[in-house]
């Protein structure tokens, strides 16, 4: 942790919000550099990512969460309980609303995660660059307001870059003053071959459809680094033998596809030459599988175990 600056201020904000509402997507245009996978489907961030925007007189650390649904699994439950820890001990919380899809029961009832939260919350109505009429989003920022106050209303456009700079100076005004707890450097808290697993696990999302994407996980299994080349080994874990033929396609089409795209996809992030090789096995039921589900979230491992996950192939 650094010094303090005189009138510095650092701060958490949690971003929060039903599935697809683009929480991922502020967060990478926030940050300027892609941490959380996106991808049309619902439930694609499944646990929580760390992102640090970094300004002259502020450090925001973000927290991406899980969209906010009816917990019908054992992940789906886990999902809910990182929802509602990311509730606690924060600054300030983000909750997304696409301003595409109006206002509905469903909404009201996500809003009720936030009933008992003293914490400042500002509504940031995502996706207007969708909207050709803005005067449409009033009726809707009075929806939102008739059902909870928020701090602030924000309509933004993450891929325009529209209305970012508003949020981070909304935010930084409601932060203590205090140092930044990291270098100006730091980007997020993942390990890299756990972003390396999501980078995958979001070219299977966009290859798929029907319920396979809700039944993939992916885990690295084996990772080497010479000067010139990272060698990364990593399997796709599907529930049914059905799935499994999905996601390989006919003559290895789908497979060799999606290994394409996550390799190139982890030289860009990365900076280095990646060498990837892909799986896909079936593990039955492994949503409901507790041991499985600590694996594939590294959140659950211990100081200890990740540094043996990260020179077990040295």
């Amino acid at each position: 942790m650094s010094a303090a600056k005189t009138g510095f201020r650092s701060g958490y904000v949690s971003i929060l919000g039903r599935p697809n509402a683009g929480k991922s997507t502020l967060l990478n245009a926030l940050v300027g550099s892609k941490v959380a996978i996106v991808s049309p489907k619902p439930q694609t961030t499944r646990a929580s990512i760390q992102g640090v925007v970094n300004r002259d007189d502020a450090q925001i650390i973000f927290l991406d969460t899980p969209g906010i649904h009816e917990p019908d699994s054992l992940i789906n439950r886990r999902m809910m309980d990182t929802i509602r820890e990311a509730l606690t001990d924060r600054d300030v919380l983000l909750y997304l609303a696409d301003a595409t899809a109006g206002f509905n029961e469903k909404d009201k009832q996500a809003l009720d995660v936030l009933a008992k939260v003293t914490t400042p919350v500002l509504l940031v109505l995502t996706k207007i660059d969708r909207i050709q009429d803005k005067r449409l989003l009033l009726p809707l920022i009075e929806q939102y307001k008739a059902a909870r106050e928020f701090a602030e209303y924000i309509p933004v456009s993450s891929t325009k870059g529209e209305g970012l700079e508003r949020v981070v100076d909304e935010i930084v005004k409601r932060l203590p003053e205090g140092p930044a707890y990291f270098p100006a450097d730091y980007v997020t808290d993942q390990p890299e071959r756990f972003l390396a697993a999501e980078l995958i696990r979001e070219q299977v999302l966009r290859e798929t459809r029907q319920e396979v994407p809700h039944a993939i996980a992916v885990l690295v299994d084996q990772w080497s680094e010479t000067l010139k080349l990272t060698r990364i080994a990593a399997t796709i874990y599907v529930e049914r033998p059905g799935q499994k033929a999905i996601v390989i396609g006919a003559k290895g089409a789908t497979l060799k596809k999606i290994g394409t795209q996550a390799r190139q996809e982890m030289e860009r992030i990365l900076s280095r030459k990646i060498f990837l090789e892909l799986f896909v096995k079936v593990l039955k039921n492994w949503r409901e599988n507790p041991e499985f589900l600590r694996a594939i979230d590294w959140h659950s491992m211990t100081g200890a175990e990740l540094d043996s996950e990260s020179s077990a192939d040295q």
